[in-house]
């Protein structure tokens, strides 16, 4: 098992998010070997925690020296008023994993708020991979754990949108028409780091603006998916309105993206790549609190910036290329950038390897920039 770069307290509850398959259940049972472990995806725990979540004290250690984990607590929300009282009353440690927030949300779950930090696991990063990182396998294959320990990765990855749609859609009666479903998320695909524009999506996907709207709920809410809204502080351009949409792993957008001969490699390909540079992105913020919100920068004139990080830190404005060889052309966004705020930092990251600097700009190697971030964000 790769070390992971999540960091909780030792002693403090904590709720940990994260898509199905990023490794939170094997990240916890090898770091809490002793803790006492519920899996709500066990039909007769279910059952019995749903009918009466009072029982749940009867799960809890004498010794408060072992902490109680709930696996999916999303699927009984009314369980956190008891862990809650436990809490208080008891001092025991909760881990609670979840794989989808809609349930929560939903139900206006109590999430202890002061009493339990919340963190997210995401998929495997460079620097976790360490040695193993390819970015030619990551880029085709993604960064789930599984897809390192399989025989045959775009089968696993295949089951795991088969498994997701028919668990966490159908099961949980997300949506009445799973067909519908399906034919939407092929089309999303093709938003893949793109300006997210919904009508045009209900359009190709043959319904409603509101029931995609509805869909791309859906994905957020099962951590499938994230909006990057566009960066407009203290603007001086006129930008546009709309935000960016990602799957959250290369490997599931490949998955999804439906190709044929007509299909450009290239265009499949550039989307893998800016997927890539987001997940990490997304993840090395998270694990070292670096405390950023993520936007993208797009004017009127189409002048776009891929990545706008911003924070207490400063603004980092980052452009992704696969070409090995930068001209002054691909620097005109991040220059325009620079002209409106002189404070940022403007990374260019690209396919060579080697380090450079164009003015106020610097480029950067795609694969240096995903195993030593924290040096340049």
């Amino acid at each position: 098992m790769y070390t992971r770069l999540l960091n909780p307290p030792k002693e403090h509850s904590f709720f940990l998010f994260g898509p199905r398959g990023v490794g939170k259940t094997t990240w916890l049972k090898a770091k809490y070997p002793s803790a006492i472990y519920l899996d709500l995806l066990e039909f007769e725990l279910y059952q019995s925690l749903l009918a009466n979540p009072q029982r749940l004290e009867a799960y809890t250690p004498r010794d408060k020296k072992n902490c109680v984990i709930i696996d999916e607590v999303q699927r009984v929300p009314a369980l956190l008023h008891e862990v809650h009282r436990l809490i208080e009353s008891k001092k025991i440690q909760f881990i609670l994993t979840g794989s989808s927030a809609r349930g929560l949300k939903r139900n206006h779950a109590d999430l202890l708020a002061g009493r339990a930090l919340t963190y997210k696991m995401f998929p495997l990063t460079a620097v976790e991979l360490q040695k193993d990182f390819d970015i030619g396998r990551a880029l085709r294959y993604g960064q789930m754990p599984k897809v390192y320990n399989e025989n045959d990765p775009s089968n696993y990855l295949s089951s795991y949108i088969a498994t997701y749609l028919k668990e966490e859609v159908q099961q949980e009666g997300l949506t009445r028409n799973l067909g519908a479903f399906s034919r939407f998320l092929e089309t999303a695909s093709f938003s893949q780091g793109q300006v997210l524009n919904i009508s045009d999506v209900a359009r190709e996907c043959s319904a409603n603006r509101k029931t995609v709207e509805g869909y791309f709920t859906i994905l957020e809410d099962l951590l499938l998916a994230h909006r990057v809204p566009v960066f407009t502080k203290k603007a001086k351009r006129r930008v546009v309105a709309h935000p960016k949409f990602y799957f959250f792993d290369v490997g599931v957008y490949r998955g999804i993206r439906p190709s044929g001969p007509l299909d450009a490699p290239e265009e499949i390909d550039g989307s893998a790549l800016e997927t890539l540079i987001f997940q990490e992105i997304m993840a090395v913020n998270a694990y070292f609190n670096l405390g950023y919100k993520l936007f993208y920068w797009r004017t009127a004139d189409q002048a776009e910036v891929d990545f706008v990080l911003y924070g207490k830190r400063g603004i980092v404005a980052i452009e992704v290329k696969r070409t090995k060889n930068i001209q002054s052309k691909h620097l005109r966004s991040l220059s325009l950038f620079l002209a409106d705020y002189p404070m940022a930092k403007t990374l260019m990251l690209y396919g060579s390897d080697r380090l450079m600097h164009d003015g106020k700009n610097t480029i950067v190697p795609i694969n240096s920039f995903l195993t030593k971030m924290t040096e340049y964000i």
